[in-house]
Order: C-alpha cells, then sequence, then structure tokens
C-alpha cells in the first residue's frame, strides 16, 4: 500500500469513529448506553440492521466464495425479505410494548426465569464465538499487507472496536453504522467497474458474463430440491426463512438495533427496508466476486492466494519445490488464457463446435491447476502445520492489493475494516446488554443504581472483548468465513427461534416443559450437523420444529403445570 492509501485508509476510519462517539458522548444511563434511549429514526435503523450483519466477512469471503462456487450463495437470502415482514407484524411490537432491553426479558414473563436465562447463555456462546470469527477477517488485512502475525492483527482488530464501544455505546454504534453502509455501498460499486475495465478492451461487461456463464459460476437460482444441497431455492426460502427470522427477531445484536427505534412505526419501517436491500446488496458483492474470477481468466492468478504462507515457504527448505509448482501453475495458465480467448471469440461469432471444444480445454486447464494447488497445500502443511490452508478468503483481498489504483486501494480496506467494526460494536454491545440484564441484575444484583449498572455493562463489553479476541485466535481453522459464521449460526438460531415462537403462538405450553425440548433440540440439533444428516441451512427449521414438537409432547405429560398465557 502506498502513502495515499494508508492517509485514505487512516482518514476514513478516524472519521468514522469520531463522528459516531462524538454524537454519543454523554451517556448517563443504561437506557442511552444500550438502546440509545429509543431515538433513532427509520433509516439509522436500517443501515445499523444491514451493517450488523455486513461484517468484514461480507466483503472479504463473500467474493471469494463466487470466484469458487458462483453466484448460488445469493440463494442463502431469498427467506429474508420474507422473515422481516413477519418481524414487522409480529416481534416489534411485541419488544416494543414490553419496553425490554433485550429480547430474553420477555422470556421470563412469558414462562420463567429458567427458559430466559437458558436461551441468553445460548445467545451469548453464539453470538460469542461468531465475533471472534468477525475479527479475525480483517485481521487476515493487516496480516496480510504488514506481514504481521495474525495473533497480533486480532489483537489490535478487536482492541479499535472495544475502545470505541466501551465509549459510546449505542447510538456510537449507530451513528457509524450510519457512514459505514455509505462508505460500502460507493466503494463496492467503483469495485465492480474497475474489475471490468481491467479486463481486455474488447472483452465488456456482456462478454465478461457470458464467460463467467460458461464457466458454472452464473448459477444463481437452483431449483432442485435436495436437502444435501448447501444452496438451492428452497433452502434459501425455508432454511433461510428461519434462520433469518431467528437471526434478526432473537439474536440480541440485530435486536439491539431495532429497539433504538423512535416507534413501533420507524423500527417497521426500518426492517422493510432492511429486507428490499439486503439482497441486491448481496447479489452485487457476489457479482464483483464473478467478475473477478472472469479477470483471472484472462491475467495470470497466483498458485495459493494467501501471500503470507506462500511468503513462508519461500524461506523454507521447501522452496525449491514451491518454485517448481509455481512454474507448472503458469505453464497452465497460459494454457487457460488462451482457451479463454477462444472462448469470447466464439462466443461472439456464436460458432457452437468452438465454443464446446474451448470450454473443454479449461475445464482440463482448471482441472490441472487445482492439482497443483492440492501440492501447495500440502507444502504448506509440512512447513507449518497450523498454517491457514484454505485461501477463499483472501481472493479479493489479492486481488484488490495486486490490480487496483492506489487510492482505491486504501477505500476498499477501509471498507472491510469499517463493515467489521460496525458487526463487531453490535456483537459487543448486545454481548453486554444481555450479560447484564438477563445473567447479572436478574440473578446477582438486583437493586442497584443505573449507574451501576452502566459501569458493569462497561465492564462486561471489556470482558467479552477479551473472550472473542481469544476466538480469533483459533478462527483459521475454520475454511471459508462466510460458510463458517453462518453454520455456526444455525446450530443454535432454530432452537432459539423454537422457544420464541412457543412463546407466541402456543399459550397452552408452559415454562417447564419449553426448558426441556430446548435442551433436548438443542442436542439433537448438534447431532445432526456432526452425523452430516443434512446441509447446514435446513439445521433451523430442524430446531425449531423439534423445540415446538417436543415442547408440545412434554406439556401434555405435565398436565397439571400452570401455563402462563403471552403478554
Amino acid at each position: 500500500m502506498s502513502i495515499l492509501d494508508w492517509l485514505i485508509l487512516t482518514g476514513t476510519l478516524t472519521i468514522i469513529v469520531v463522528y459516531g462517539v462524538i454524537r454519543s458522548r454523554n451517556n448517563r444511563n443504561m437506557d442511552e448506553y444500550l438502546l440509545a434511549n429509543q431515538s433513532l429514526p427509520w433509516y439509522h435503523v436500517c443501515l445499523s440492521v444491514m451493517a450488523t450483519q455486513a461484517s468484514a466477512i461480507t466483503f472479504l469471503s463473500t467474493p471469494g466464495q463466487a470466484f469458487t462456487d458462483g453466484m448460488r450463495f445469493v440463494q442463502f437470502y431469498f427467506g429474508l425479505p420474507l422473515a422481516m415482514v413477519v418481524l414487522a407484524i409480529t416481534f416489534v411490537p411485541i419488544f416494543h410494548k414490553l419496553k425490554v432491553f433485550t429480547a430474553y426479558e420477555y422470556l421470563e414473563s412469558r414462562f420463567d426465569a429458567r427458559v430466559r436465562v437458558f436461551t441468553a447463555l445460548l445467545f451469548l456462546l453464539q453470538r460469542g464465538l461468531s465475533t471472534g470469527l468477525s475479527i479475525y477477517a480483517p485481521s487476515i488485512i493487516l496480516s496480510t499487507i504488514l506481514g504481521w502475525n495474525i495473533f497480533w492483527t486480532n489483537i489490535i482488530m478487536g482492541g479499535i472496536v472495544l475502545a470505541y464501544t466501551v465509549t459510546g455505546g449505542a447510538k456510537a454504534i449507530s451513528y457509524t453504522h450510519l457512514q459505514q453502509m455509505l462508505i460500502v455501498t460507493v466503494a463496492m460499486f467503483i469495485a465492480g467497474w474497475m474489475t471490468v475495465h481491467l479486463l481486455p478492451s474488447d472483452v465488456g461487461f456482456v462478454d465478461a458474463l457470458n464467460v463467467a456463464g460458461k464457466a458454472g459460476r452464473l448459477n444463481t437460482i437452483d431449483l432442485k430440491f435436495d436437502p444435501d444441497s448447501r444452496y438451492n431455492l428452497w433452502s434459501g426460502l425455508i432454511g433461510g426463512f428461519f434462520l433469518q427470522l431467528s437471526y434478526f427477531g432473537t439474536d440480541q445484536s440485530q435486536v439491539g438495533r431495532y429497539l433504538t427505534g423512535q416507534s413501533i412505526g420507524q423500527s417497521r419501517l426500518g426492517l422493510l427496508a432492511n429486507g428490499m436491500l439486503k439482497v441486491p446488496m448481496q447479489f452485487l458483492i457476489l457479482l464483483v466476486g464473478v467478475l473477478v474470477f472472469v479477470f483471472y481468466q484472462f491475467n495470470p492468478s497466483p498458485v495459493f492466494f494467501n501471500k503470507v504462507e506462500t511468503d513462508q515457504l519461500l524461506k523454507s527448505p521447501y522452496a525449491a519445490q514451491y518454485r517448481s509448482l509455481e512454474n507448472e501453475h503458469k505453464a497452465i495458465e497460459a494454457q487457460r488464457q488462451q482457451a479463454v480467448l477462444t472462448l469470447n471469440k466464439a462466443l461472439s461469432e456464436q460458432n457452437t463446435p468452438s465454443i464446446e471444444q474451448s470450454k473443454l480445454a479449461i475445464n482440463e486447464t482448471t482441472e490441472a491447476a487445482k492439482a497443483v494447488k492440492s501440492k501447495v497445500v500440502e507444502l504448506i502443511k509440512k512447513n507449518n502445520p497450523v498454517g491457514d490452508t484454505s485461501d477463499v478468503n483472501y481472493v479479493f483481498l489479492r486481488f484488490v492489493l495486486d490490480f487496483l489504483p492506489h487510492g482505491l486501494i486504501g477505500l476498499l480496506i477501509a471498507v472491510i475494516f469499517s463493515a467489521s467494526m460496525g458487526s463487531i460494536a453490535a456483537a459487543y454491545n448486545s454481548l453486554a446488554s444481555t450479560t447484564i440484564v438477563d445473567i447479572y441484575k436478574r440473578l446477582f444484583c438486583k437493586n442497584y443504581s443505573d449507574s451501576h449498572y452502566l459501569m458493569a455493562s462497561k465492564v462486561s463489553t471489556i470482558i467479552w472483548g477479551v473472550f472473542c479476541i481469544v476466538v480469533a485466535q483459533f478462527a483459521s481453522k475454520m475454511g471459508s468465513m462466510i460458510e463458517a459464521v453462518n453454520i455456526l449460526g444455525s446450530l443454535f438460531y432454530g432452537v432459539i427461534l423454537g422457544i420464541f415462537l412457543v412463546a407466541f403462538y402456543f399459550k397452552s405450553i408452559g415454562g417447564k416443559a419449553t426448558f426441556w425440548a430446548a435442551v433436548i433440540a438443542e442436542g439433537l440439533v448438534v447431532w445432526c450437523w456432526q452425523v452430516e444428516l443434512t446441509a447446514f441451512l435446513w439445521l433451523n427449521l430442524i430446531g425449531c420444529v423439534l423445540v415446538i414438537g417436543i415442547a408440545w409432547l412434554l406439556q401434555r405429560v405435565m398436565p397439571n403445570q400452570r401455563s402462563i398465557s403471552a403478554q
């Protein structure tokens, strides 16, 4: 990175953080610190909700996901708009009416303290682990750019966000989210345009899409119903719906964002706007990844995109073997580039025999390149048994650093950092609010002053920040970050959603039946995942149905248990 890139990077991040803290200084009580006095308009709610979900993982790993697997990941979000409608009609008015700090407070009024605390603990475990992944993603950038050990970059990234979260609270998070999403949108459009601009002069945007289509990267919709397929229309609409409903409806990192709305109407508008904007946003980010794939069809690609690992290989006893594999890869790349140029010409001339011959040549070179890459991975394992052998999270970053002009590099790095800061800050805030309101205040210190709970919230934020940084140190073992974070969520969200649906719609079921149903269902969901019974998105539906079904059965054998009507 040049001096210009560093100036843009540091200037962008400084403006975001300082603006957020200035607009939110002087928090006097828990309501201001955790909910911003419920004073924010709908567009703040919308952008804050989007920024909380759109972490650095979104902008680092999603283009890499499209690079390796095409556009089909967008189907993951197809259930989101419907989930926003359901939330706006049901969850939002209930939470606002009860004037709760967290979603889990409602569960005690509906069931009992046991259900409330168990659900809060499920959330804390899931969100604490996921936030560690969110810290690791931008740490990859610092590690790649500066050549620093990922251990220190995790500490730096997690610590920066922790500082302004502790200082500013919920309002600081919302105001920084507003700036972050505006910068993110502009920067990703520029990145897509620049990727097309860097293609050969005779290859336009439509030509790039044609090449991507022939390479199987425009696989946006898969109509086949297949429970073992991670991404198809049905897993997105059904499994994705339950995941998004649980995430936005019961995850405090999101509930806390729309509870800051001025009114029920403003919170509803914010969620509905998110439902309309999120799918196009993800489509754009995936499309950028597909365009990067097309770029590397016409230009040489690295044999392995993680430069930190390959630089270590060059300093190791395996350097000669690695250079030999690099040369082999370059020869394969040259053959593939010629085949792609032939394909592009054949497409323009609609020469079907030439198109098929070119596709065959591209497939052969692709398989040969994969074989060479697998040998490089083996060398990385030999040189560093704990090294990161998945480079999907590095594809977009490597492209940005190697090919985009100075200035834009700094802006895109700032985008990834700011996105990460937004999601991490919201997570810190939600972890602290749930810990203090649902655990500390409920079980240990019930009748203390607002100033005591405000200080406890800040201390809790620091403790969770340290925990998440520790988790980040182990995140390199989880492969694609965008998949890992959603798999992790699927292990818990279905069960949590099932608890809330029982609370809302099954008034005859009491707390004891619901508690034991949730415990049993969580164990079964983890078992389903361990034995790979189905693709991970379906775990959300399985967990939800199990909680409802088991709770109903248990209630039948507990006829004397008093059920509590919904509030």
